[in-house]
């Protein structure tokens, strides 16, 4: 496959991203891969830790390519994009559960599926150029690839905020919101990646890390747990209507562009997790929804508009989050029965 590398180099499991022309984005084919290597080093004694990377400056991995999923839907095919998400999803697991250190070098646009593979290592090294995200709401999906548990993790109120305005974090924002765990300039990654591959001594990350950027986000928490402290998305709309502030003006303007019904359950969604924390059920909540998607969501819209018409101009289902129902956010997260997805825990 010329979209990914998988190899053993010296003491570790090697996954490089070689899609560069298309940001690295995550096809089946390649999280099929990824989770058939996880699960060959898993009892390999020969592996030490797995160091994923990726080429060209850009991107570390912008997200799943989900344009086939949008052209099965098309045609109604809506098993396809069910077995691409269950699959995806398992192998988030597999990377979340892995017994041994996954070091995660994860430089540009680090989004999405993308997050789902960095952003569940146990070392994840972040530089300058690094903007992660979790941008799903803007075509019509959820937070998902596990993304809903490191949301829930976060800081205050900051996962509900990331979550449905899809905002870019820096460096040390990912690290803030504990989406990352090292700062480094990317200039001096190879070298350590190449004494990784010589040792396998994932202690080489924690002496060679620097010291963690500035955070805007840290600075921007008060007025992000005075606005979305709400149950649902119509009470953090009713907020940021009444704080009146650069903030609130900023935040609206975000929010405006993304899929109400999609806000809305991302909100019940981060709220579950909390409660639960664990990966197994954030995985199943998410996949509860993906699975409803093509034929009960905006998902099919907000691809057309974002990734394949790329007119920027979704038709969504609601005007406003306003007007989104519990029992909508309520089926769109109801069990599966037979079908309910059983990622490991």
């Amino acid at each position: 496959m010329n979209d990914i590398s998988i190899r053993k180099v010296g003491r570790t499991g090697r996954i490089t991203f070689t899609r560069p022309q298309a940001l690295n984005a995550l096809s089946h084919d390649m999280a099929l891969a990824i989770d058939e290597a996880f699960g060959a080093w898993r009892n390999d004694d020969d592996v030490a830790m797995v160091v994923i990377d990726a080429t060209g400056e850009r991107a570390f991995c912008a997200g799943g390519d989900v344009a086939d999923v949008y052209r099965k839907g098309l045609a109604q095919d809506y098993a396809f994009g069910q077995q691409f998400f269950r699959e995806e999803y398992r192998m988030n697991a597999r990377i979340f559960n892995f017994p041994k250190p996954v070091a995660a070098f994860m430089q540009g646009f680090t989004m999405g599926g993308g997050v789902g593979i960095g952003g569940h290592g146990s070392h994840r090294v972040v530089g300058d150029s690094t903007k992660i995200a979790m941008p799903e709401t803007g075509i019509g999906l959820i937070p998902d690839v596990g993304g809903s548990l490191l949301l829930a993790r976060a800081p205050g109120r900051l996962g509900e905020y990331l979550g449905v305005t899809g905002a870019r974090m820096s460096a040390g924002d990912a690290i803030f919101a504990d989406f990352a765990d090292y700062y480094l300039p990317e200039a001096l990654w190879p070298a350590l990646i190449a004494q990784l591959e010589e040792t396998g001594d994932w202690e080489l990350i924690d002496a060679a890390a620097h010291a963690d950027p500035v955070s805007p986000l840290a600075e921007m928490m008060p007025a992000i747990n005075a606005s979305f402290g709400g149950e649902t998305m119509a009470d953090i709309l009713r907020s940021l209507e009444v704080l009146d502030s650069d903030f609130t003006t900023a935040t609206q303007k975000s929010i405006a562009r993304n899929s109400p019904l999609s806000m809305a359950v991302t909100i019940e969604l981060i709220h579950r997790v909390r409660a639960r924390d664990t990966i197994g059920f954030a995985l199943a909540q998410e996949f509860r929804y993906t699975f409803r998607a093509q034929q009960m969501s905006d998902f099919q819209e907000g691809v057309r508009a974002q990734i394949i018409d790329k007119d920027r101009a979704p038709a969504w289902k609601h005007n406003s989050a306003l007007s989104v129902s519990m029992a909508e956010v309520s089926n769109l997260l109801m069990p599966l029965g037979a079908d309910e997805l059983k990622a490991e825990e």
